[in-house]
């Protein structure tokens, strides 16, 4: 079953990418980050809620406490980029996201908590380096015509921003801290009382979103401009508990490069059905941090 389950995690978590992108690209709406939280916020409480009186999972305030620093790292890292897919093509923003894996690496090498590893892996993570590295020199140098040009197809105009480049990046740093973070703090916790932990704080965060967009600043919501969101927070919940059960299934050498092409895929979506179409030199910088992040997922890092 592991390979359906990574099927199926890639297909969830790419599909995420995709109807979190709908859901967020419209850069009028200055909240709509804060409702995609909203929406995650409900469907992870609602599988909490089921995780905890019908699968039987065991959860206290203790250990949402001591899994809180990790939880807060992933959803401020989330919360970043679902702002930045306002300003950068989520074909861009997919992998630069999804080469956190290489940093996480990079500090465990230097904080001297990594396994002995082989040369392609060194050579892996600094595909992934210099790949994204390449996105960003690409995306910030491209002539503004060009630009353009390229971008009438998909009927939404980015134009040339540090920001739209800082906030993946941003995501990439902080999803990063909070999953060497989570390998120290598991070493202590059950997973399932972990993942429920983060599920609540989730819908923690969702209340806590609702409370300002809707009642402080006072913002509709409207079902046409919401559903791509919640469609998004079930793929995301629905690709997590896939993940979980591809890994532990024993084969997660095996399992973990097919869930690591998600970014792919994700790309191929915005390719097709958002129409977003980028330039020769982003094709090569994209195909090159991929093929890190797929190395680094052969390995199981």
């Amino acid at each position: 079953m592991w390979f359906w389950f990574s099927i199926i995690a890639l297909l969830c978590w790419s599909g995420s990418d995709f109807f979190s992108k709908i859901g967020c690209r419209d850069a009028r709406d200055k909240y709509s980050h804060f409702k995609m939280v909203m929406a995650v916020g409900v469907v992870m409480g609602i599988h909490a809620a089921w995780e905890i009186f019908v699968g039987g999972v065991e959860i206290s305030w203790d250990v949402i406490w001591t899994y809180l620093p990790v939880s807060l790292l992933y959803i401020l890292s989330m919360t970043l980029g679902y702002v930045g897919l306002r300003y950068i093509e989520l074909s861009i923003s997919s992998p630069i996201c999804n080469a956190s894996g290489a940093l996480v690496a990079i500090v465990a090498i230097i904080s001297g908590t990594a396994d002995k590893m082989a040369p392609i892996q060194y050579v892996a993570i600094a595909l992934a380096c210099i790949g994204v590295i390449g996105i960003g020199i690409v995306e910030y140098r491209e002539d503004d015509e060009l630009r353009a040009e390229r971008q009438k197809a998909s009927n939404y105009k980015y134009a040339k921003s540090w920001l739209a480049l800082a906030l993946p990046v941003a995501y990439c740093l902080l999803d990063a801290a909070g999953t060497f973070a989570d390998d120290l703090v598991l070493e202590t916790l059950n997973e399932d009382s972990a993942n429920v932990a983060y599920e609540l704080t989730f819908l923690a965060a969702g209340i806590v979103a609702f409370i300002y967009t809707c009642i402080i600043k006072k913002q509709k919501l409207v079902a046409k401009m919401e559903a791509p969101k919640y469609v998004g927070a079930i793929f995301e919940t629905a690709g997590q508990l896939a993940y979980i059960y591809a890994l532990a299934s024993g084969e997660s050498a095996l399992a973990a490069p097919i869930i690591a092409s998600y970014c792919m895929a994700s790309v191929l979506w915005s390719r097709i059905f958002l129409k977003e179409k980028l330039s020769f030199k982003h094709y090569i910088c994209i195909a090159i941090t991929f093929a890190g992040i797929l190395i680094m997922g052969i390995f199981d890092m």
